[in-house]
């Protein structure tokens, strides 16, 4: 049987309520070790932060996988598959790789070879990119070797991308968490419409991501109690790349419902997620201009560009939200709405408005109170 739309958000639910209850423990833990993020020059907070919210997350994480396997409601992405245990592999690992970082400061080539250790783990569990679309051509069936090499190249891009946009107090958490809840909405309406087999574990795997995320949140929105560190970072970075491979790289056909444009499932994630994979695609060019390496920390990634533009740090987390919101529905609803593309107008005209009210809303207030 296709696990129900309710099943999913039972488990995201058991997660949220793990991960919430835990992070006073791990704040405890945190200053008790001195496992504190302090203020500095690049950082917006005033006072020393525990970074051991991705500690929380993991157990949460685990808790909501254990719930999904003992209910028998996703018995068939469990019984025989390889893949669950693919994905907790990766998920400890690069956990792991972030906390170590967050501890010790590694460096990023030692960073780097760990969370592509996490991805070649879950390709040989099964997890991976196995069909390619190029859009305007045809669907290719890749080879063993390219498999691998594209997975690891997806988790390290996904990874990446949440580390760099983790910059603000709920920043991080809010955007993977309104991409991973379209993106679970997506693979159950690929399942719904047989474009997915019941067994596809991708759609459980971001019900978990928003678990995770929504019993997070509360203690990280600004003024932040804690911070998820390179360990939460890592871990949702890249449980969304084995979602997203889990859905998009495993079916040869693109779901278009008559009107939809997409070339291929694989560009789903990529417009869902377009705030932090926009933010990495600058910083990539921005580093190499300058020729400095990529994990070279600077202050001109998005979310500072639009608080030095006078947002302020709240408004400008909510701008970043909304922007992520827009793109999901941007998604979503054709998915839903087969044959009738009239909706997007609204969709085009929310972008509009927010687009105006990110470049003139600081302006019109100093008018205000000269």
């Amino acid at each position: 049987m296709r696990p129900a739309l309710s099943s999913y958000l039972v488990v995201a639910a058991v997660t949220a309520v793990v991960t919430l209850a835990l992070i006073p423990l791990v704040r405890l833990i945190a200053h008790a070790t001195g496992l504190l993020a302090e203020p500095d020059a690049r950082r917006f907070h005033a006072k020393p932060t525990p970074i051991l919210g991705g500690a929380a997350m993991y157990v949460g994480f685990v808790a909501g996988l254990a719930t999904a396997w003992r209910s028998g409601w996703f018995a068939p992405s469990f019984d025989g598959s390889t893949e669950p245990v693919a994905v907790l592999a990766c998920a400890t690992v690069a956990c792991l790789v972030g906390l170590v970082d967050d501890v010790l400061d590694i460096s990023a080539p030692a960073k780097t070879a760990g969370v592509s250790l996490a991805a070649v783990l879950l390709a040989l569990g099964g997890v991976s990119i196995i069909w390619f679309r190029i859009p305007f051509l045809d669907v290719f069936v890749l080879p063993a070797d390219l498999t691998l090499l594209l997975s690891v190249v997806w988790v390290l891009g996904m990874a990446n991308a949440v580390n760099f946009i983790d910059g603000l107090d709920g920043l991080a958490g809010g955007i993977v968490g309104i991409g991973a809840l379209a993106f679970m909405l997506y693979g159950v309406r690929m399942g719904q419409v047989e474009l997915l087999f019941p067994s596809n574990i991708g759609p459980l795997i971001a019900a978990l991501v928003v678990g995770m995320c929504l019993g997070f949140l509360p203690w990280n929105v600004f003024p932040a109690q804690i911070f998820m560190g390179d360990s939460g970072s890592l871990l949702l970075g890249s449980l969304m790349a084995a979602s997203t491979m889990a859905v998009g790289g495993r079916t040869p056909d693109p779901f278009s419902g008559q009107t939809f444009f997409f070339y291929a499932p694989l560009a789903i994630p990529l417009l869902i997620l377009g705030v932090p994979v926009l933010d990495t695609a600058f910083a990539i060019v921005r580093r190499a201009t300058h020729r400095q390496g990529l994990a070279t920390a600077d202050k001109d990634h998005l979310h500072h560009r639009l608080v030095r533009l006078g947002h302020g740090h709240r408004r400008s987390v909510g701008i970043l939200w909304a922007w992520t919101a827009l793109l999901s529905a941007f998604v979503l609803y054709p998915t839903y709405n087969e044959g009738q593309g009239d909706g997007v107008v609204p969709i085009g005209v929310g972008m509009l408005a927010l687009l105006l009210y990110t470049l003139f809303h600081p302006g019109i207030r100093i008018g205000q109170v000269r």
